[in-house]
């Protein structure tokens, strides 16, 4: 069973709602055998822009950021996956430049996420095509497109 906290920290909207990303979420970990607890902070781009600069050493607000939890073996009896900070206006933005279907993108970025919590990583080639192979699966079980097509224009699904 996944456990969620959901944190709303932007004004912006639209956002998708709790059972959306719970379901995203719980599709992206499923191959994790035992319960998981997981934050979800959403963000507006000064958050956004402060958390990325102060852990990745960039000066600009990106998609996601992925905490995994780093807990001793032994210290707490929970199932502490990690924490994802979502920039909601780069989200949006991302998906009107892209022309991709706004719901597609945040179910992309939020398995994106889960899997770097999971311990997946794209920093050399043969990772960046597993990982993305295996979120182009999911994405498809909940027919979204591929989000790594350059032309989404033509599998835009409603939202």
């Amino acid at each position: 069973m996944i456990e969620l906290d959901l944190q709303i920290a932007s004004t912006a909207t639209p956002l998708p709602s709790h059972a959306d990303f719970l379901t995203w979420c719980t599709l992206a970990l499923r191959q994790r055998s035992n319960d998981s607890e997981l934050t979800i902070r959403l963000v507006d781009a000064q958050e956004g822009l402060e958390l990325n600069a102060t852990w990745r050493g960039k000066d600009y607000p990106t998609n996601v950021l992925s905490f995994p939890a780093d807990i001793p073996d032994g210290l707490l009896d929970i199932p502490l996956l990690g924490d994802l900070v979502i920039c909601v206006p780069v989200v949006a933005q991302e998906a009107a430049e892209q022309h991709k279907d706004l719901n597609a993108h945040w179910a992309h970025l939020v398995m994106h996420g889960c899997l770097h919590l999971l311990g997946y990583d794209h920093i050399d080639d043969a990772e960046a095509e597993e990982m993305e192979d295996l979120e182009r699966q999911l994405l498809a079980e909940i027919g979204y497109p591929d989000p790594y097509r350059d032309n989404q224009d033509t599998d835009l699904i409603p939202s």
